[in-house]
C-alpha cells in the first residue's frame, strides 16, 4: 500500500481524502508523521504556498506529499482576499471578522462575482505537480445558513441559489474547488498507481 502525507492537521480534510482515494492508499497526517508545527506560509500565490507546503514534508521525511491552499477572489475589490482569506481581518484567523471585513468593503459595489479557488501540490521522487479546482458565483450581502467555514455563508456558487453553508456536504464537496483539485488529484494517483503494477 502506497503512503501518502497529506500536509494538515485538519481531520475533517483527511477523512475526506481517504474516502476518495479507497484502500490503496495510506493517507497520513501531519500529526501522524509526529510534525505538530505550523508551516509559514510566505508566498505571494496559491501555487506558491501549496508547493512550500509539501516541499517542507517531502524535504524532512522523503515521504511523497501534497499540500492544498485556497483563496477567495473578488475581481471587484482587486481579487482581495486571495492568499490572505484565512487572516483577511488579521492573524487570529477569525472567520466572522473575515466575512464583516468583506462584506463591509463590498457594501456598496453592485458587482459580487467572486471565486473560490484550490490548489493542490503534489511532491514525490518524480518531482512536483499541481492540481487546480475553480468554481465561480457571488457574494451575498448578508449570511445564510449554518453549514460549512470560512465564506461559506456569503458565497452562492454558480447555478444555484443557496450558499454552501445551506448545502448538504455531499452536495457542496461534488461541486467544491477543493472537490475539484481533489478529484484530479485522486485521478492522477489512481492512474500513477495502475502503471507502476
Amino acid at each position: 500500500m502506497t503512503e501518502l502525507c497529506f500536509v494538515t492537521h485538519n481531520p475533517h480534510k483527511v477523512r475526506e481524502i481517504r474516502q476518495m482515494l479507497g484502500k490503496t492508499f495510506r493517507v497520513l497526517s501531519l500529526d501522524d508523521i509526529g510534525y505538530f508545527e505550523e508551516i509559514p506560509e510566505n508566498q505571494q500565490t496559491l501555487e506558491g504556498n501549496s508547493f512550500e507546503k509539501a516541499k517542507t514534508i517531502f524535504g524532512k521525511f522523503q515521504i511523497p506529499s501534497f499540500a492544498d491552499d485556497t483563496g477567495l477572489e473578488v475581481p471587484a475589490i482587486n481579487n482581495e482576499p486571495g492568499i490572505y482569506s484565512a487572516r483577511y481581518a488579521g492573524p487570529q484567523k477569525n472567520s466572522d471578522d473575515n466575512i464583516d471585513l468583506l462584506l463591509r468593503k463590498l457594501i456598496d459595489i453592485k458587482d459580487r462575482k467572486a471565486r473560490f479557488r484550490t490548489v493542490i501540490t503534489l511532491i514525490d521522487r518524480s518531482g512536483p505537480r499541481q492540481f487546480e479546482g475553480i468554481v465561480h458565483g457571488k457574494i451575498t450581502r448578508v449570511r445564510e445558513g449554518s453549514e460549512g467555514f470560512g465564506y461559506d455563508p456569503v458565497f452562492i456558487p454558480e447555478g444555484y441559489q443557496k450558499t454552501f453553508a445551506q448545502l448538504m456536504l455531499e452536495e457542496k464537496n461534488r461541486i467544491s474547488h477543493r472537490g475539484i483539485a481533489f478529484r484530479k488529484l485522486v485521478r492522477y494517483l489512481q492512474e500513477k498507481s495502475i502503471s507502476d503494477q
